[in-house]
Order: C-alpha cells, then sequence, then structure tokens
C-alpha cells in the first residue's frame, strides 16, 4: 500500500471490449463498466477521498484473457479486473482477492439458429472461445465432438458467429449478454448455465497483506451499498438482475481484526504476522 502511495499511481488491468464489464468508449475514449467501477473503488481505498478523484490516479491497461497471468507476474498491471475466473491452476502463478461476483458459463448463438439449445448440441460443431479462457476445456468436457476455434478477443469471436466461421460462442452468460445487447436482434443466449465463474482481483502471487486488504475492501463495499451502487450503473443498465455479492474466499490465511480496528492482522501460511492498515473510504 506504501509503495502504490508512494507511486501516486495504480495500474489496473481490465478488458476493454465486454459491454457491462470493461468497454473503451469511442465517444470519449473511457473505460466503462463493473470491473472499471471495482477498480475505481479499490482506488479511492488506497489513496482515500471520493470515487471520482482516485480515478485520476488509475492507469487503465488493456488485459486480454490469454495476457493476464503474465502482466501480473512482469508487473505490467498492479492488478487486473477483468472477469477473471478464480480457479486452482491459475492460483499456481498468481493469487486472487474475491470473488465479488459469480458467473456461469453460457452459450450465444444467432438469433435464427433453432438447432442449438444444449451444450451437447455442439458436438460436432465450431464453436468459438477466446484464448486463456476456461472454456476450451470446460467445453470438452460437455461437447468432447466439438470443433473449439480459440481467439484473442470475445469481440474476435463474435465477428466469427457473424460471418459463420463458427455456429455459437461461449464464455460467462452476463459477458454474452453484454454482447446481445450491444447487437439487438442478432444474437440469442441458450441459458445453458452449465459452469460457475467466480470473479477475482489478480495480484501478484504471494503478496497476502496486499490480499488481506483486498479482501477487506470488497467486504466494506458489499456493506457500504457501494458495491451494489457500481452493478446497478452498470450490469443493471443491460438488464441484469442484481444479485447477492459472493463470499469472499479468503484461502490460504487466517485473519483476526485489531481491538483498535486500526487495521488487521494477517496470519499467512507460514505464519508471519503483519497489520494492514487500509484508508478510510
Amino acid at each position: 500500500m506504501a509503495a502504490l502511495q508512494q507511486k501516486g499511481k495504480i495500474v489496473i488491468g481490465v478488458k476493454y471490449d465486454q459491454n457491462g464489464f470493461g468497454l473503451k468508449n469511442p465517444t470519449n475514449n473511457k473505460i466503462e463498466g463493473f470491473d472499471v467501477e471495482m477498480g475505481k473503488l479499490i482506488a479511492q481505498g488506497v489513496y482515500g477521498g471520493t470515487k471520482d478523484g482516485a480515478e485520476s490516479k488509475i492507469e487503465f491497461v488493456e488485459t486480454v484473457s490469454k495476457n493476464r497471468e503474465a502482466f501480473i507476474r512482469d508487473s505490467k498491471t498492479d492488478v487486473v479486473i477483468a472477469t477473471y475466473t478464480i480457479n486452482d491452476t491459475r492460483k499456481t502463478q498468481i493469487d486472487f482477492a474475491g470473488p465479488y461476483y459469480v458467473a456461469h458459463g453460457d452459450v450465444m448463438v444467432k438469433e435464427t439458429d433453432n438447432t442449438i439449445k444444449s451444450v451437447t448440441d455442439l458436438n460436432g460443431k465450431n464453436v468459438c472461445a477466446v484464448q486463456g479462457s476456461t472454456y476450451p476445456a470446460s467445453l470438452k468436457t460437455k461437447a468432447p465432438s466439438a470443433n473449439v476455434t480459440q481467439l484473442d478477443k470475445y469481440s474476435d469471436c463474435t465477428d466469427a458467429l457473424k460471418d459463420n466461421r463458427v455456429a455459437a460462442l461461449t464464455t460467462d452468460n452476463v459477458i454474452l449478454a453484454g454482447i446481445v445487447q450491444a447487437n439487438p436482434g442478432q444474437f440469442k443466449l441458450i441459458n445453458a448455465n452449465y459452469t460457475d465463474e467466480p470473479y477475482g482481483i489478480g495480484i501478484k502471487k504471494g503478496d497476502d497483506t496486499f490480499r488481506t486488504w483486498l479482501n477487506d475492501r470488497i467486504d466494506a463495499l458489499y456493506k457500504s451499498g457501494e458495491w451494489k451502487t457500481a452493478y446497478e450503473s452498470t450490469l443493471g443498465k443491460i438488464g441484469l438482475p442484481t444479485p447477492p455479492p459472493p463470499p469472499v474466499d479468503r484461502y490460504g490465511l487466517s485473519t483476526t481484526t485489531t481491538a483498535s480496528g486500526a487495521g488487521t492482522t494477517v496470519t499467512t501460511a507460514g505464519g508471519t504476522a503483519t497489520t494492514v492498515t487500509t484508508a478510510k473510504s
């Protein structure tokens, strides 16, 4: 925290092509969405003041699915908030705070396509998924003979579906809902809900002190109602109902709050105790 405050900015990796989560607005070049709002609220916790004031301390960096771990490991970002599913494979390379949201796996097809009604209907069909996502593996467990095409971005997969190079796009339902909303009359979801996708904030492996602070910050945003406001101002506008926030998973840590309330004493798996002082929001 002291290093971020001394640096005077926080570098946050987000998506630039996901309506509702992280989208670069072509009219003003601003990055907008729920993940972006979460980034602003994290920055406010680091630097204090208002959320709008803290935004001036943020450098947003486009982070696609396949480069998220590398950007964290190579210090190209301080955190990644980019529809980033927490799973055990990724936790061998980086750490996560959260989750702050849980999505579910779904399938998007053309509005006129009535042949695909379940995940198993994807057997023998060409299906797009983005590189670095969990879906190529998840899809193979449900539709082992599906032909998976992996592209860099969801916008690339959307173009492939428009051009009939693929019959479907599979990823998180909330991401797909944003694509459907941005392309009226062209696509629909089959409501498969075949996976659970807990979204976390990615940080460097072993930075337990920062991870605990982030988890405390997420919990505080739940209690203050700021998480709900951020959701309703972004995902709510594309028609998604506000869910209850998911409980934070403090894996590998045991925490106790100090009697003064000035910070949190973090005991790591190795037994190291550290007190984290959080800025008031």
